[in-house]
């Protein structure tokens, strides 16, 4: 199914995102939590994609796995900036003859690679990925949004023109990355209705579980502790399981307000961790469409 018509319902969307095995070895673990996941019943699930297409094998693998195996829709993330066109052609051959139809399209970040004296200078931006999928054709296409701006963005001016060219371009719905203070996202709702951006747009929530995971997602995203987070933080940092329930709850509250507020979905970075899910799902009693 595609995710866009699971959006047309009046209900907010639930989706969860997972991610593959690096290595063969640990194939089975992640496939039992994905599995774990999936007995959730979400609207669908997203599986990511390794810095210069790294785990591209499993990330197939494990999305046609969610629909053979669990019946579940699934969203594969394809990332763009450190392959050949060749390549990511290849790939979505490879999503199509998996009759996977939905695809996450992202910039990714630009790395060396072991078989490549370069890195490929075929893409620089998602836009143009998605302009490949769009000429493809018969998929149905997500993308990233960054509610406080893109870690690389200059202005928030500069975010909104590139998240334009994405839509110009055709896709169908948008995926935040993760926030923790909603005012940040209302704010960015606003920009997105100025800027007559209209496409559907799902809150991206990450719980934060443990104080060791902290420092290199901001890092990475750019994104900022509220004060009352930090404070958590803190305060069960160095006690994990006191750290967990503080994290989910936080998650939780942050969800609770969204869903009064009116958003379109909520898509939770889950870590492949289902009792962190399931514990959100109890305390949200949000439940998907499906």
């Amino acid at each position: 199914m595609y995710i866009s018509e699971i959006l047309r319902t009046a209900k907010p969307s639930l989706s969860f995102e997972v991610f593959p095995p690096k290595t063969d070895d640990t194939y089975g673990t992640v496939s039992q939590s994905v599995g774990e996941l999936a007995s959730l019943k979400p609207d669908f699930m997203s599986v990511t994609y390794g810095a210069g297409g790294g785990t591209s094998k499993n990330t197939v693998r494990i999305a046609r796995e969610l629909q053979e195996l669990h019946e579940m829709t699934a969203l594969a993330h394809l990332s763009c900036v450190s392959s050949t066109r060749e390549e990511i052609f290849a790939i979505m051959e490879q999503l199509r003859n998996a009759n996977i139809t939905n695809i996450l399209a992202l910039g990714g970040d630009r790395v060396a690679r072991p078989d490549k004296e370069s890195c490929p200078d075929d893409y620089h931006y998602a836009y143009e990925l998605v302009r490949d999928i769009k000429e493809v054709g018969s998929f149905c296409i997500g993308a990233a949004c960054y509610p406080e701006g893109h870690i690389h963005s200059e202005s928030q001016e500069e975010d909104m023109r590139y998240l334009a060219n994405k839509v110009q371009y055709g896709v169908d719905f948008l995926i935040s990355q993760m926030f923790f203070d909603n005012d940040a996202f209302y704010k960015f709702i606003d920009r997105l209705q100025a800027a007559e951006i209209c496409t559907p747009v799902l809150a991206g929530i990450m719980p934060v579980v443990s104080a060791k995971m902290i420092d290199r997602m901001l890092s990475l995203s750019g994104t900022k502790l509220t004060p009352r987070l930090q404070q958590l933080v803190e305060k069960w940092g160095d006690r994990p399981e006191d750290m967990q329930k503080a994290g989910v709850d936080y998650a939780s509250d942050q969800i609770l307000d969204l869903v009064s507020n009116g958003v379109r979905g909520i898509h939770l970075y889950t870590m492949n961790r289902p009792e962190v899910a399931r514990n959100i799902m109890e305390n949200t009693k949000l439940t998907a469409n499906r």
